[in-house]
């Protein structure tokens, strides 16, 4: 069965310019590894991450927090051309954060706020691999400091690096090493 990966990071358009390489660079990373992309059917760096997963052959799948098109395009404001389907859960930004991280295998944080540090608190509680690209700033760079401050018993497994193609790699190895063999 082929991984599912989830981006999720920053959806603010203003961060999007400063993030785009690196945006650009991950989505191209899970289509080299032909692998499911996961995101929030955001804006911002994940939709830039998402557009050039799909450009570049990955199939992506976004998670809407509408309950239809029509809420996602005009109440939320969200883009519909990045995803090659979307899956319409009518639950909110916050509940759909929880579709989204339990739906996916590896959970990867690049830059963010505070709906990207939802995602990773429900990811660390869920015991993801979950894959943080340092140096993109907001709740990538701060998760290390975070997790050594609020101790939690958990079976996350937490990876750190500012390239994303090797961070992606090292999730895929460790998402690999939990398989049961066959």
């Amino acid at each position: 069965m082929r991984i599912k990966v989830g981006i999720m990071g920053s959806a603010d358009a203003a961060r999007a310019d400063e993030l785009h390489e690196k945006a650009m660079a991950l989505g191209q990373a899970v289509a080299a590894g032909d692998l499911i992309l996961l995101t929030g059917a955001t804006t911002g760096s994940v939709y830039a991450a998402g557009k050039a997963a799909q450009s570049a052959g990955a199939w992506h799948i976004g998670i809407s927090p509408a309950h239809n098109q029509q809420e996602h395009l005009d109440l939320y404001g969200l883009p519909t051309d990045a995803c090659d389907a979307i899956i319409y859960t009518g639950f909110g930004l916050k509940g759909r954060n929880v579709v989204l991280v339990r739906s996916c295998d590896i959970v990867l944080i690049f830059g963010g706020g505070m709906g990207s540090l939802n995602e990773f608190t429900t990811a660390y509680d869920e015991g993801k691999i979950v894959g943080c690209l340092t140096g993109t700033g907001g709740v990538a760079d701060e998760i290390e400091r975070m997790v050594r401050v609020v101790k939690k018993e958990t079976k996350a497994r937490i990876f750190y690096d500012d390239d994303p193609k090797a961070l992606l790699e090292i999730c895929i190895s460790a998402i690999r090493a939990l398989a049961p063999a066959s």
